[in-house]
């Protein structure tokens, strides 16, 4: 190229080519450094996922975890990320651990997974605990209770003494959660019942003793009632109830 060739040959043409080629030299470093450091700041970048706080066993209920607040907010860089990791509490509901996540693990989707069908530990915390308790037709109101229902449950209880035989009735527990029935995975002939510790026990030892009966609540607006002991004298003879 004759121009170029006519450039190179003066010193002015020298001096021009020169520049042009460190201010080449100065942009392309420049868009390199801008580079870098947007590298930089990018793998430095953080994002704020779920921790586990405590031990979250196989078969935790995800909704427990989030209300019970097992994990912590926690931010990580993004090359620390697991795969799949959960940022919103919300993901969590209609889940259960498939395995046991451990304090410091980041929870992730495959730490997950969906509630089996009539699950029950979705619906239990703390102290609570359910109970299969059998009851025939009458007693447990087979055919018309469903979960969510509440109802009072009694026992009576006929205990042979020295003087004869004495027969009791007493409101056992009151406000008791349905949490099955035959039609939605209890066993035949049972009803599955929420209670605390110490209540399972009672309707356990009250089940193989006496004859449990369920009273259905109003689905709302139930006022507390605590009809006493019931005996064959407060009946026929209308004495006060014992409590």
């Amino acid at each position: 190229m004759e121009w170029a060739e006519n450039l190179l040959s003066t010193r002015r043409g020298t001096l021009v080519v020169g520049g042009a080629a460190a201010l080449l030299a100065a942009i392309v470093i420049i868009v390199y450094l801008q580079h870098y450091r947007s590298s930089v700041k990018g793998s430095n970048a953080t994002l704020s996922v779920l921790v586990a706080k405590d031990l979250i066993q196989k078969g935790a209920p995800g909704n427990i975890v989030a209300t019970r607040q097992q994990f912590q907010v926690t931010p990580v860089h993004k090359q620390e990320l697991e795969i799949g990791a959960i940022s919103d509490p919300a993901t969590l509901r209609g889940l259960v651990a498939a395995h046991d996540v451990y304090p410091g693990q980041q929870l992730t989707l495959s730490d997950f997974v969906a509630a089996p069908p009539y699950a029950l530990q979705t619906e239990l915390s703390g102290t609570s605990r359910a109970i299969n308790v059998p009851f025939d037709a009458s007693h447990g109101m087979t055919g018309l209770l469903q979960p969510g229902d509440h109802v009072d449950v009694y026992v009576f209880e006929n205990v042979a003494g020295p003087g004869g035989s004495t027969s009791w009735l007493k409101q056992l527990m009151e406000n008791s959660l349905v949490l099955r029935t035959p039609l939605t995975g209890a066993s035949p002939g049972t009803v599955v019942l929420r209670g605390n510790t110490v209540q399972a026990a009672e309707l356990a030892f009250a089940a193989d003793t006496g004859k449990l009966w369920l009273v259905l609540r109003p689905a709302s607006g139930a006022k507390p009632s605590r009809p006493g002991l019931i005996t064959v004298e407060r009946l026929l003879l209308g004495a006060r109830a014992v409590r």
